[in-house]
């Protein structure tokens, strides 16, 4: 009888913990997902697809391609000239391409980056701490080169962790894209 009752209190115990677990991961689920629509309402908001995300023409102008949501300067569009003396150190203006996701200034040109979790060329590879601090400071993977205008990075470094963190869950939910972005053009 004692081999029974030992038997029947381990596995309510362990029905216990099942249930419990079972109930913390749909907590863990439902937060990760509400974690996600606050990271795209901040995207939307912070109109990240203004420049990230490549245009299509619509009869109201150009508008995101929602097959390359987020995906960054297209690699196989041609790098656009830069006509002579327009920009300079001492000049204002700025030019931009068609699509809207790559940038000439006194700093060069930039391109958008590609923010889609594609391991090999997006942000697949970065982790939280990475692009916290990339948030925060201004450079690429935390660390390297200076992030360049028009990314409104100084604007982004206010958002509390909780809202970069929802940021970051919301663009690792993307589907991958394959683009790999040309790096920065120094100015002449």
């Amino acid at each position: 009888m004692e081999g029974k009752l030992g038997a029947g209190v381990i596995a309510g115990l362990v029905c216990i913990a099942l249930t419990a677990s079972a109930a913390a991961f749909a907590q863990k689920r439902d937060d990760s997902a509400q974690e996600v629509r606050r990271g795209k309402y901040l995207a939307d908001y912070g109109g990240c697809n203004d420049c990230h995300t490549p245009k299509v023409m619509s009869p109201k102008g150009p508008v995101p391609d929602a097959s390359r949501l987020l995906s960054g300067y297209r690699a196989d569009s041609p790098v656009p000239p830069v006509p002579a003396g327009v920009l300079g150190p001492t000049q204002w203006g700025a030019l931009t391409n068609g699509e809207l996701t790559a940038w000439a200034g006194p700093w060069g040109v930039s391109f958008a980056a590609n923010l889609t979790p594609d391991k090999a060329t997006g942000l697949g590879g970065w982790t939280w701490a990475q692009f916290r601090d990339s948030m925060r400071n201004g450079k690429h993977l935390g660390n390297g080169r200076d992030l360049l205008p028009p990314m409104p990075w100084m604007s982004v470094a206010g958002l509390a962790d909780a809202d970069l963190r929802a940021l970051f869950a919301y663009l690792r939910s993307l589907k991958p894209v394959e683009n790999r972005v040309p790096a920065p053009i120094p100015p002449k």
